[in-house]
C-alpha cells in the first residue's frame, strides 16, 4: 500500500455495535454498486443474520457483494446460510478453510484478520468490530467493548483498491519482471474534511512490520502523552523498549489492557510485563466493566490509530491486519476523551510494586518473556507456512468441508482462489499472492 499521507479525509468514532451496525447496515442498504467486506468473524446471530438480510436485499437489487471472511474465525456457517447468499449473486469467499482433526480447528496461524467495508468505492469502515452479537451490549457481561472508524474521502479509494486486489478472481498472469498494476492513489475522490491518513496493512510478505513501526515511530515522535488501549498486549521487544523510553523521558505512557479478559490467558500474558513497563514509569489500567476487544491508540493531537491489529505475536508476526494511521486534532481529542473517560469509569490502574530486590525466580522469568518477545518475529517463520487458499463454497457446502485442489500451490505465500461462476458450473481456480488478503 501507499506509504503518502491522504489528505482531505473525514472520519467518524464508531463506538461499539451500537454505532457499528447500525453505519454499516444502512450503508448497504443504500448501496447503489458495489459493496466489498472482510470479517474474521461472521456468527449465525441476530447480528450476522441482519448483515445477511442486507446483503441479499442489496444483491437481489444489483448490487455487487464480495464478502470474504476468515476460515477459522467463521468455520461455524451452515449450508443454508451460505445457499441463501450465493443463490442470490453474493460472491461469497473463505481465507484457508481446512477441515477438522477429532473435532478440532487445526488453521489457528495466519489467519485472515481485518475488519474492512467498502461501499460504492465511497465509503468505508476500518476497524476491530466483527459481526456477532457480543458487540452489542445486551449481550450481557461478556459484551466487548471496541472501535472502528468510519472513512470518507480520497483515503477510501486505497482502501477500495486494497479490497478489490484481495477479492480479485481474475487469473495472476503476471511475470515476475513485470511492474504490479499501479493502485489508486485517491486522487479522483473530492476532499471530504481536513484529516490526513494513511491506510496501513500488515501480512506475511512485503509488510510484515508496517503497523509494528507506525506505532514505534508515534511513540518516538510523542511529546506529552500516549494512550494506548489493546484487547491482546504482548508485543515485541522494541515497542516495549519505545515505551520504557517514552516513559523515562518524561513522557505520560498510559495503556489500556483487559481486566476481565474473554480468555484468561490473555491477562496472565500482559501481567508478565507489568512490572518490566511500570519499573520504567509506564501507568498500567485495566478495563474492568466487560472483555476490551479494542485496538486503538492516540498519541498527542497528532497522530491516532484504529483498526483489527492486536499488539500481540499473532497479529504482529502472523496474521493479515488493516489499520488507519489518523492526524486530525478533533478526532484525535475526541478519541482521546473516550479512552480518558474510559479509564476514570471502567478502569482500575494497576499500583507499580514497591522497589525491592527480585529473587532468582522473578528475574528467570523476565529473562525468559524478553527472548521469547526478542525472537518470536524470527520463529515465526517456522510456523505453518502453508499456502492459504480463498475458496468459494458452493451453495450447500460447509466452510470446513473436503477440498479437492486442481493444482499445488507455487511460491512461499500464494493463495488459490476458487469461485463459483454458477450454481450448475464447476469452479475455476486462479493464483494471487497473499499481499492481497
Amino acid at each position: 500500500m501507499s506509504s503518502r499521507w491522504s489528505a482531505g479525509n473525514h472520519f467518524t468514532l464508531l463506538e461499539n455495535g451500537e454505532a457499528f451496525f447500525p453505519a454499516v447496515f444502512n450503508a448497504i442498504r443504500q448501496a447503489q454498486r458495489e459493496v466489498l467486506i472482510e470479517t474474521f468473524i461472521l456468527f449465525e446471530d441476530k447480528v450476522g443474520n441482519e448483515l445477511h438480510a442486507c446483503l441479499l436485499e442489496a444483491a437481489r437489487r444489483g448490487v455487487r457483494i464480495n464478502l470474504l471472511v476468515d476460515g477459522f474465525g467463521s468455520s461455524e456457517l451452515t449450508p443454508e446460510f451460505i445457499g441463501a447468499l450465493t443463490k442470490a449473486g453474493v460472491q461469497l469467499q473463505v481465507f484457508d478453510p481446512q477441515p477438522r482433526f477429532l473435532g478440532f480447528r487445526t488453521n489457528v496461524f495466519r489467519r485472515m484478520h481485518r475488519k474492512i467495508v467498502v461501499v460504492d468505492a465511497q465509503l468505508a469502515f476500518v476497524g476491530g468490530i466483527n459481526y456477532s452479537a457480543d458487540h452489542l451490549a445486551d449481550f450481557g457481561p461478556q459484551a466487548k467493548q471496541d472501535y472502528a472508524v468510519q472513512v470518507e474521502g480520497p483515503l477510501v479509494a486505497q482502501i477500495h483498491g486494497f479490497a478489490q486486489k484481495a477479492l480479485a478472481h481474475t487469473p495472476a498472469t503476471r511475470r515476475w519482471f513485470q511492474r504490479a498494476p499501479r493502485q489508486d492513489e485517491g486522487s479522483q475522490l473530492p476532499a471530504a474534511g481536513d484529516a490526513e491518513a494513511l491506510f496501513v496493512t500488515r501480512d506475511n510478505r512485503r509488510h510484515r512490520t508496517d503497523i509494528e513501526r507506525h506505532y514505534r515511530v508515534a511513540i518516538r515522535a510523542a511529546r506529552r502523552d500516549v494512550i494506548i488501549a489493546n484487547a491482546y498486549f504482548f508485543p515485541g521487544y522494541r515497542l516495549l523498549k519505545e515505551m520504557r523510553r517514552a516513559a523515562r523521558r518524561g513522557m505520560r505512557v498510559r495503556l489500556i489492557l483487559q481486566g476481565e479478559p474473554d480468555m484468561p490467558i490473555v491477562k496472565t500474558a500482559a501481567a508478565l510485563l507489568y512490572d518490566h513497563l511500570q519499573r520504567a514509569g509506564v501507568e498500567i489500567h485495566e478495563y474492568c466493566k466487560r472483555p476490551l476487544h479494542g485496538k486503538v491508540a492516540v498519541a498527542d493531537d497528532q497522530w491516532a490509530t484504529v483498526g483489527s491489529s492486536n499488539l500481540d505475536p499473532l497479529s504482529l508476526s502472523l496474521n493479515l491486519e488493516a489499520n488507519v494511521i489518523i492526524r486530525d486534532k478533533g478526532f484525535n481529542t475526541h478519541l482521546r476523551e473516550r479512552l480518558e473517560d474510559l479509564m476514570e469509569h471502567c478502569c482500575k490502574q494497576i499500583e507499580a510494586p514497591a522497589e525491592r530486590k527480585r529473587g532468582m525466580f522473578e528475574w528467570g522469568r523476565s529473562f525468559l518473556v524478553f527472548h521469547f518477545l526478542r525472537r518470536f518475529p524470527a520463529w515465526a517463520g517456522w510456523l505453518p507456512a502453508h499456502a492459504p487458499r480463498v475458496d468459494a463454497p458452493g451453495p450447500a457446502a460447509p466452510l470446513n468441508g473436503p477440498h479437492e485442489p486442481q493444482a499445488a500451490a507455487s511460491g512461499h505465500d500464494t493463495a488459490h482462489v476458487v469461485r463459483e461462476q454458477s450454481r450448475m458450473a464447476g469452479a475455476t481456480r486462479a493464483t494471487e499472492t497473499s499481499d492481497a488478503h
